[in-house]
């Protein structure tokens, strides 16, 4: 004959059990006292641009720009693997010749970084487009001779396309630099040419 332990008993401890695990999964509410306010809301633009260390890192980001020519495009993509968008494939450029970030958004990396008129764009000069009926909606990264790198979800590749083509003309909405100030770094090499 075979005896079965009685349920009742074993009902109740597991339901004991239950509950002191239910207990540990639960975050108490702090004492009124232990309260922090919330800190205040980050600025769009906390602290000085974001900038390159070297001037040649702007030469850097034209030739690995071009070097992604072809690359698949993928919403939200953040490597040439996986696909690149827009802010993906700038971000990924600059993590690979600074080592630093980037944010993933086009906006973002605007706020971030130093506004320049668009008649002074040079090589490795971040481009702004409003494609979605907003601001910086969409970038690409300068290569001189009024054309641009960028990641479009049209036809689904990397590629080159010009300033003046009749879709971006009517949507350029800013330019940007990742350099420091132009005018000291005109200065600089003055001072080393021996002109100062």
């Amino acid at each position: 004959m075979h005896r079965c332990a009685p349920a009742a008993p074993v009902l109740a401890a597991s339901l004991l059990a239950l509950a002191l695990l239910a207990g540990c999964s639960s975050t108490p509410t702090p004492a009124p006292s232990a309260v922090r306010p919330a800190p205040p809301p980050a600025s769009p633009m906390a602290g000085p641009y974001f900038t390159l260390e070297e001037e040649t890192q702007a030469r850097e980001m034209v030739l690995f720009a071009l070097g992604l020519l072809d690359t698949g495009y993928r919403f939200g993509g953040r490597n040439p693997e996986a696909g690149l968008d827009c802010s993906g494939m700038v971000a990924y450029i600059v993590e690979n010749i600074s080592g630093r970030s980037l944010p993933h958004n086009a906006a973002q990396i605007a706020d971030r970084t130093r506004p320049i008129a668009v008649a002074e764009l040079q090589p490795g000069d971040l481009v702004f487009f409003n494609t979605l009926k907003r601001r910086h909606s969409h970038m690409g990264v300068y290569i001189g001779d009024g054309r641009f790198v960028h990641a479009p979800s049209s036809r689904g590749r990397v590629r080159v396309e010009r300033l003046d083509n009749r879709y971006f003309a009517t949507r350029i909405d800013g330019a940007r630099t990742l350099l420091a100030a132009r005018d000291s770094l005109a200065a600089v090499k003055d001072c080393t040419s021996g002109a100062c």
